[in-house]
């Protein structure tokens, strides 16, 4: 379901790294879309440990990674937000989630999303974490 113009955009980490990994133009200018995007702090992080992992493997080139690496802190000063990985995200993570088993930093991304305190109706995640994904449809969330 595409999002609204006006809608909240909450970047999880899974659709960022693919579309840095994979250079994907399309997905980066999605990203890039006028619009509020929030996300939580780990996104970064995840996606810049994501980028240095396929360097050491050599999935990627040195100049990739730069690139990508480049992109990353574009998009980072882009967002309308950035959340902080809070007590109170990581007390929420440590609850159950609607559809488990969810990992831990999955269960921190959906936890900063509800700490939004925004409609879920308003809200589009934009992940291609199958996990992420259902949980979010299941909190009333929509999903790109």
């Amino acid at each position: 379901m595409p999002a609204a113009a006006s809608s909240l955009r909450y970047i999880e980490s899974s659709a960022l790294v693919a579309a840095l990994l994979e250079r994907d133009a399309e997905a980066l200018a999605a990203l890039r879309e006028i619009g509020r995007r929030v996300t939580s702090a780990l996104t970064f992080a995840e996606s810049a440990r994501a980028l240095r992992r396929a360097r050491a493997a050599h999935r990627i080139t040195a100049d990739e990674e730069r690139a990508a690496l480049h992109d990353l802190g574009a998009l980072e000063r882009r967002c309308t937000a950035v959340l902080a990985v809070t007590e109170d995200v990581l007390a929420r993570a440590a609850r159950p989630f609607p559809v488990e088993p969810i990992r831990t930093l999955d269960a921190i991304h959906l936890a900063t999303l509800e700490s939004l305190g925004e409609i879920p109706q308003f809200v589009t995640v934009v992940t291609r974490d199958e996990r992420v994904a259902r949980n979010a449809q299941a909190l009333g969330y929509a999903v790109a």
